[in-house]
This record gives structure tokens, sequence and C-alpha cells, in this order.
């Protein structure tokens, strides 16, 4: 299981450290000693978001302050633990507001981040002395759970390490997996999850997780889970390929919130579906051209084996709908377009109820942790006509995000409440807190919302 660091409860060393914006260390410096004061102006610290200053003593380190911007971003706080000195503890001086406090909890366990699986880190965080709530430490699990599971190269993290995964949460809280591998899924009628993975040596799958009390609100939850992302026979180019070990990012955000789900034990009945394959090129592989069925019944003409992640999904998304949940989400590292709409840090989000689509904005707004919403703009479809079958899988590069959203939409059943978020679960660079590599993206968001309605 992912492991949180930066945290200690040993208060042998601990030194004192002030959390401060900038307009409360303005205040705080003018009751300080000349001295202090000619050390801070020295490094002409002025407690900006995201700095760090440490103060002197008569036997060395004596203490430090943390600038912080947004005090309600658990982001503002999360350079400090790789800005401090490695292996020094540190206590907040001074009582912080719950808030602040929950929020500095969950900043410092998200910067105390480093992927070690390959290689140890070049150092350690720096440790706060405190013992975050349960609730916080189960968030900070699952958003390193994603970052972990994206940044594992598929060679560790195929269709079967997904699946392990799942059944490790699942047995962790009392939850139950199913999985129809292979050409099983032709025979129970999952024919475009098939199509998309039948190429690879590592056999495609759908993974179900099942958890909690029926009779409880049902909640589904649906993950895009391409291993790795060759294009098919429409294949990427190097640097497109590069990094399509995340192409399951959606997978991970669904599972891992599910993790979350049952770890805090929202009163729901949750379904988690992952629709986990290789599409891969081979001798098997589907052919731009052909014509492959879907469980719901619609014929997808392949305009391009590269819009693979929709027809995994549709199979998952139509067999979501026929068990009629309250709500259906799905995460899918989806397309390019909503990367160049709206950048790497904006998930898109798109959804066919107001009253859904608001209450995931409105957590986004509160946690710092935003989606921006998409018009699922109909008029589109006429971008996926086929002349020989029901839909064509692609076809225009106009509005890719959206057509996408339209194909996906064609697969939820009339009156199903359903938002699909498009996400990159990806840091292209290093920023304090958010080293480069794999991320969770809206899933503290998406957690804030489905406590909101049912907690």
């Amino acid at each position: 299981m992912t492991q949180i660091t930066g945290f200690t409860t040993d208060s042998a060393k601990a030194l004192p450290l002030h959390v401060m914006e900038r307009e409360q260390f303005a205040v705080w410096r003018a009751q300080q000693s000349p001295a202090l004061v000619a050390w801070l102006d020295a490094q002409h610290f002025n407690g900006s978001g995201g700095s760090v200053v440490l103060l002197p003593g008569e036997h060395g380190l004596a203490g430090a302050i943390v600038g912080v911007g947004d005090p309600g971003d658990a982001y503002a706080y999360a350079h400090a633990p790789f800005a401090l000195p490695e292996g020094t503890v540190w206590q907040v001086e001074g009582a912080l507001p719950a808030n602040i406090e929950t929020l500095l909890h969950l900043g410092w366990g998200l910067g105390s981040y480093r992927f070690a699986r390959y290689r140890k880190p070049n150092r350690a965080p720096a440790q706060l002395l405190a013992a975050p709530s349960a609730e916080v430490r189960d968030v900070i699990a699952a958003s390193l759970r994603v970052r972990d599971w994206v940044n594992t190269p598929t060679e560790d993290m195929g269709p079967q390490q997904l699946e392990d995964a799942a059944r490790e949460l699942a047995a962790a809280h009392g939850g139950q997996v199913d999985v129809i591998t292979g050409d099983a899924l032709l025979e129970q009628n999952f024919p475009a999850i098939h199509a998309v993975g039948r190429a690879s040596h590592r056999a495609p799958r759908l993974i179900a997780l099942r958890w909690g009390q029926p009779g409880q609100p049902h909640v589904a939850l649906v993950g895009k889970g391409v291993c790795f992302d060759t294009g098919g026979l429409d294949i990427k180019p190097a640097d497109g390929m590069r990094n399509m070990k995340k192409d399951m990012g959606g997978a991970a955000h669904a599972l891992a919130l599910a993790g979350l789900v049952m770890a805090q034990q929202l009163p729901v009945q949750l379904t988690l579906l992952i629709a986990a394959v290789e599409n891969a090129i081979g001798p098997d592989a589907f052919r731009p051209g052909e014509v492959i069925a879907t469980r719901k019944g619609l014929s997808i003409e392949i305009d391009n084996t590269d819009a693979e992640g929709r027809l995994v999904l549709c199979d998952a998304l139509t067999y979501a709908s026929e068990q009629n949940p309250e709500i259906v989400l799905d995460f899918a590292t989806l397309t390019g377009a909503a990367r160049i709409a709206l950048g790497p840090d904006l998930p898109a989000l798109f959804s066919n109820n107001d009253a859904l689509a608001q209450q995931w904005l409105q957590a986004g707004e509160t946690t710092r942790d935003p989606v921006w919403r998409m018009p699922l703009w109909r008029p589109y479809l006429r971008y996926l006509h086929s002349g020989i079958a029901d839909l064509a899988n692609a076809g225009s590069r106009m509005a890719g995000s959206v057509t996408a959203a339209l194909y996906l939409e064609r697969f939820i059943a009339e009156g199903q409440v359903w938002a699909h978020l498009d996400v990159y679960a990806w840091n292209d660079g290093e920023r304090p807190g958010r080293p480069a590599g794999g991320e969770a993206l809206a899933l503290r968001s998406a957690w804030a919302m489905l406590k909101t309605r049912y907690a």
C-alpha cells in the first residue's frame, strides 16, 4: 500500500514553525528584535506564498517561517516538507483554526510525496509533529495512490496489476471483486472492450468492485484503464507515446475514489467498473474502417484506433446504467483536445444534470481542486456520423473533447444522471508539492461532492 510520509509524533527535537500569510508576517516582524529583523531583511523575506525562511538561534537553527499564499488551498503549504532541512522536526507555533490545520496537514502529506518504487529519493521530507485526522489521511492516501499507479510503468501496471489493486482495496474494506477476462468478455457481451484489448498478450478485462448495503443510494464509478496506448494501428508518434503508461489515469482516479468512499464508510452502495486493456499492435489488432459491436447494441465504425478509450468506456457505461444507480461518474484520460482547451490543471467536466455539475463545481472551488464544465453540444454529434454504422468513434478535429463526451452519452440510459471527467492525471514539470509525473486531479473535489450528496 502507498506510504504516507512527513508526519511524526516524536516531539523530542521539534522546532517552532510559524505558518503565516504575508500580512500576518508584517505584524509579527514588527515585534521582533533588531537582529532578527536584520536577518530577515538580509534574505529579502516578506512572507510571500511558497516561501520559507530559517530562523537563527544561539545554538544553530531556532525555528522557521512558512509563507502562505491562499490559506484555503492545501497546496499553499505543500512546499514546506522539501523546503525545510532534511531530518528536522517541526511543531506549529500557536493555535491554527481547525480548517487551516486540516489544510496544513493535507498539504504537508501531499507535498512529502516522492515516487520511490525504482530508486531511493534524494532526501526525506522534513517532519511535522502532527496526527492528521482519519479523513485527511485517507484523502492523502487516495491522492498518492493515483500518483503511484500512474507513475508505474506498464510492465508493472498492466490489466492484471489493476485487478490486483482493486482486489487489495476491496479486501481491506470488505468489498467484493468480480472480473471478466479475455474471451469471456465476448461471451458476456462486452465486445468493445475485447476488441480494443485483444491484440495484447495481456488479456483485456472488466473489473467490477462492489461494496455497501442494498437500499443505500447507489453510486457507480467507471474508469478508463488503458494501461498503455500505442494508438493501435493508427500509431502515435514517439513523443505522443512516451507517457502513455498514464492512459490508465482515469481508472486510477476511480479506484482511488472508491477506496476513499470505503475507508470513510460513506453510506452508499458502491459499484466500481474498470475497463482494463492494453491498446497494442499485433496480428489481431482492430483496424480503421472496421465495424465493432457494443454492449448497448449500437454498431461503431472505427475511424481512428487511437480513439480507443471511449470504446472500452462505452461497454462499461452501458453496464453501469443497467444497474440503475442514482449517479454514474466516469473518469478518463480521454482527449488531448481537453488539454488544449483547458491546459493540464483543469479537468473538463461534462454532465447531463445541472445539479450534479454545480455540486462538483462548487466542491472544486471550496477545495481548490477545480473542474471546468464543458458543453454537451449535441449538434456536434454530426462529427461522429458513419455511413455504414450507427456511430463512428471519431471523425473530426473539431471539438474533440465535446465529441468524445457526446459519444459516451449515447451509452447512458435515458434519465440516468451522469458526469464525465476528462482528466490529464499528470504534471509535466516540477512545482512545489506537485512533483513531475502522475497526479490526482479533481479527486478531492469529487470526494467533497459525494460527501455533500450522501454524508
